[in-house]
């Protein structure tokens, strides 16, 4: 928008001789579009409104019913009524299970649901931000719960109230699981829902043609249930009949009529795909032009593999700065996640012990040779190990491997094929569903390997590493991990390794519970698993 119109704002700081300053944190410091700013630098000009030109940004109609800030609005609302149900529910449960109903119990009931909901709200949990993927909802929510239930614990310790343990022991982790859970189930719910075009958020896409088309390729297949592009405008070039994929969308090259065709398109989105190149000042002029529009502006960054919770913004007047928090693999972070490795691990083979038993005859019975394979692998810092796996191939897949290298299917330096004669009948099956897997619970008890992390290379594929996947092996191999939960052997290579890597950069606990939880989706209807 190099030209305005003479009543912009950029108009007043040339006609009135003075000079606006800029907004704090420029075009990184705009989350939301639709504010006007008055700068506090031209007190003579605010003094005189009636000198004062307004922005007059570009109208939209009332959002109907399957706009996205209705489907929002709406969505947010039933979240608040089924969150104020489970943390009622969790908490009459506790005083129920105490078998006391006097004034104090019930004034305790009061405070742990007001400061429960009071909570969910301070952490954003329902913020649409968060909303419909990733895992900082759930993050989110989990810190709100633990954060309640914490300041709860001091306060009843400060005033030596001893009869709120029920609230603990009950109303805590059955009320935290429920709130994990109803999520979830909203999210399937919100997914019926876009399928039919009610996404939480309507996206006009603006940028050059390649950062356009990674965009809305990443929305098509991680953020559907957010966000629905509605609309393109590129800097220039053909993007073949307005399709990207089997996506077809309207496309406009007016960098400069952004607004307007947001507007016309019922967007409420506007994610700047890399500011136009010869434009250095764009997305500021572009916040300008959504003034009073109610639009979202959203920045895509370029940061690869960097996770929102290591980036942070210091607001610096003229010169915003972000911090990028440089990953770390030792410390007490990592020592947490050792423990509840451990802790799990030696549930599951207690519990899954019968099924080590079943599946164990079942091998013997189909093939002659033993029950485990045993194959060399590369750990944490290059060490080698041993894994262990229920044994799915004839005796002699070693040495036949070499005579089936031609036909590989599998992505880069790992061999699969879809259609492997060396793999058993009961193989087949135990391979499908992730069966063969579970002996590897051992190597995570002895510190082989984690529950979920990266996939556990061979040597041999670890020789033919480009320098940066070498940072594979920064953290312990997992059991199972991004790789194994987004298509496993349909991946190529380069995608896997993106997984991998970014998931060896940006790991949380609850991170790793997600995970795990879409692991056991995948064991019962699985995808790409040969």
């Amino acid at each position: 928008m190099n030209d305005f119109d003479p009543s912009s704002r950029a108009a007043v700081s040339r006609t009135a001789g003075v000079s606006t300053v800029a907004l704090p944190g420029g075009a990184l410091g705009l989350a939301t579009a639709g504010r006007a700013v008055v700068p506090s630098t031209v007190p003579a000009i605010a003094a005189a409104p009636s000198l004062v030109p307004r922005p007059h940004p570009t109208r939209v109609a009332a959002p109907s019913a399957d706009s996205g800030p209705a489907v929002t609005r709406d969505f947010q609302t039933r979240l608040h009524y089924s969150d104020f149900a489970v943390v009622l529910a969790a908490a009459v449960t506790a005083v129920g299970a105490s078998a006391t109903t006097d004034p104090p119990q019930l004034a305790l009931l009061v405070v742990v649901v007001g400061g429960w909901l009071a909570a969910l709200w301070i952490f954003r949990t329902r913020d649409s931000s968060v909303l419909g993927v990733g895992i900082a909802e759930y993050r989110q929510v989990v810190s709100a719960t633990t954060m309640t239930f914490g300041t709860l614990g001091i306060a009843l310790g400060i005033a030596q109230i001893d009869n709120a343990r029920f609230f603990f022991l009950i109303a805590f982790p059955f009320g935290l699981v429920a709130l994990v859970v109803e999520r979830w189930i909203w999210r399937k719910w919100l997914a019926r829902r876009s399928v039919a075009g009610k996404a939480l958020s309507r996206v006009l896409v603006v940028g050059n043609r390649a950062d356009v088309e990674y965009v809305i390729g990443q929305i098509g297949r991680k953020l559907g249930l957010a966000y629905s592009v509605v609309g393109a405008v590129v800097e220039s070039g053909n993007l073949d009949g307005h399709r990207y994929g089997e996506i077809s969308i309207p496309l406009s090259h007016n960098l400069d009529d952004v607004a307007a065709t947001a507007a016309r398109l019922g967007a409420d989105t506007v994610i700047v795909a890399g500011a136009p190149r010869a434009r250095p000042k764009y997305v500021q002029e572009l916040s300008w032009s959504l003034e009073g529009t109610a639009t979202h502006l959203i920045l895509a960054t370029s940061l690869a593999n960097v996770a929102g919770p290591r980036i942070h913004l210091r607001p610096v007047e003229g010169l915003p700065l972000i911090h990028v928090e440089i990953p770390r693999f030792e410390g007490g972070k990592h020592a947490l996640k050792r423990g509840f490795d451990v802790a799990v691990a030696a549930m599951a083979l207690v519990v899954l012990a019968p099924l080590f038993a079943i599946v164990a005859a079942a091998i013997r019975l189909d093939s002659p040779g033993p029950v485990l394979f045993r194959q060399e692998r590369v750990g944490r810092d290059g060490t080698l190990f041993t894994m262990l796996k229920f044994r799915s191939m004839v005796m002699t897949a070693e040495a036949d491997l070499a005579a089936l290298r031609d036909r590989n299917e599998g992505a880069g330096a790992l061999f699969k094929l879809r259609d492997d004669p060396r793999v058993t009948r009961v193989g087949r099956f135990i391979r499908k569903h992730s069966v063969d897997e579970l002996p590897q619970l051992w190597n995570i008890i002895v510190g082989d390997m984690s529950i979920v992390g990266p996939r556990p290379p061979l040597a041999s594929e670890v020789m033919d590493y480009e320098e940066h996947v070498h940072r594979r092996l920064y953290i312990r191999p997992g059991l199972t991990g991004m790789w194994q939960v987004n298509g496993r052997s349909t991946l190529d290579w380069e995608e896997s390794v993106k997984l991998d890597l970014f998931y060896v950069e940006n790991w949380s606990l609850v991170g790793d519970v997600v995970i795990m939880w879409r692991t056991l989706r995948e064991v019962r209807a699985p995808m790409g698993a040969f």
